[in-house]
C-alpha cells in the first residue's frame, strides 16, 4: 500500500482532522512502531504500528458511517474522558462502527452533533475555511437590551480573535427571558457563551438546531440516526476554499 503522512493517514482513519493530529504530534500523543510522530513522517498502513495515546489507529473497513445525534446536556463530545464523564459516543448503542463527533457541542449544551469515520468530510467542515452555518437557540435570562443587540451583531474579540459577525435574531421575549437564534460560521471553543457573557448575558440554555440545511426534525434527545445519502451528498459539496 502507498504511503501517507503521517497526519493525512490519522484524518483518513476518522480519528481526527489534520489539524488536531498535528497538535497531538506535537504532544507526543502520536507514536510510530513505539517511537514518537513526527509531523509530515510517512507511514505505511497494515505495516507500520501507528497508536495514540496508546490505542492501534486503524483505517475503517467498508464503506465511511455518517450519523447525526440529538446531544443531551451533561455528555462531553468525545470519544473518551480521563475524568470518567459520560460521553457522546455512550449513547451510540447498536453501532458496530467507531465514529468520531465533528467539531464539538459543550458539556452543557444541546442538539445537533455530526459523527463519521470519514476524516477527509471531518476535515472539510471543521476547517475555518468552509461556509456551513450552524445555528442555536440560545436562551438568556433578562430583557436584552438594544446595545447588547447591536454588539451581538458586531464583528466581536474573544480570546484575542476578532470572531466573524454572528447573526442574531430575537426570537421571543418575557418571564425575564429572552430567546435568541445565533447562527455562526465558525465555531470558536465556547464561541456564544462568551460573546453572551461579554454582553452581560447569562445563558440559560443553548440547542444546535441546525447545520446548514441539515436539522434534527423528530430525532428525540439522546437519540440518533444515519445520515441520508443525500445528507452526505450536500455536507460533501458545501464550499470550502481547503
Amino acid at each position: 500500500m502507498a504511503q501517507l503522512r503521517i497526519q493525512k493517514y490519522i484524518a483518513d482513519c476518522g480519528l481526527m482532522s489534520r489539524r488536531a493530529a498535528e497538535e497531538a504530534i506535537l504532544k507526543g500523543e502520536i507514536t510510530v512502531n513505539d517511537q514518537p510522530a513526527e509531523i509530515g513522517m510517512k507511514i505505511t498502513p497494515g505495516r507500520d504500528d501507528v497508536r495514540y495515546k496508546g490505542k492501534k489507529v486503524l483505517m475503517p473497513r467498508g464503506e465511511h458511517v455518517y450519523i447525526m445525534l440529538n446531544k443531551p446536556a451533561g455528555y462531553v463530545t468525545t470519544t473518551s474522558d480521563e475524568k470518567g464523564r459520560p460521553c457522546v459516543t455512550d449513547l451510540l448503542k447498536g453501532l458496530d462502527k467507531r465514529v468520531y463527533p465533528i467539531g464539538r457541542l459543550d458539556m452543557a449544551s444541546e442538539g445537533l452533533l455530526l459523527l463519521t469515520d470519514d476524516g477527509e468530510l471531518t476535515e472539510k467542515l471543521t476547517h475555518p475555511s468552509h461556509d456551513i452555518p450552524k445555528i442555536y437557540n440560545v436562551k438568556v435570562e433578562g430583557e436584552i437590551t438594544e446595545e447588547q443587540y447591536r454588539t451581538l451583531l458586531s464583528p466581536m474579540v474573544i480570546d484575542g480573535y476578532k470572531l466573524r459577525p454572528v447573526y442574531t435574531e430575537v426570537l421571543s421575549r418575557g418571564e425575564g427571558r429572552t430567546l435568541l437564534q445565533m447562527t455562526l460560521y465558525e465555531g470558536r471553543n465556547r464561541q456564544i457563551r462568551k460573546m453572551c457573557e461579554q454582553v452581560g448575558l447569562k445563558v440559560r440554555h443553548l440547542k444546535r438546531i441546525a447545520i446548514g440545511k441539515l436539522t434534527l426534525g423528530r430525532l428525540r434527545r439522546g437519540e440518533w440516526r444515519y445520515l441520508s445519502a443525500e445528507q452526505v451528498s450536500y455536507l460533501k459539496g458545501v464550499k470550502s476554499d481547503y
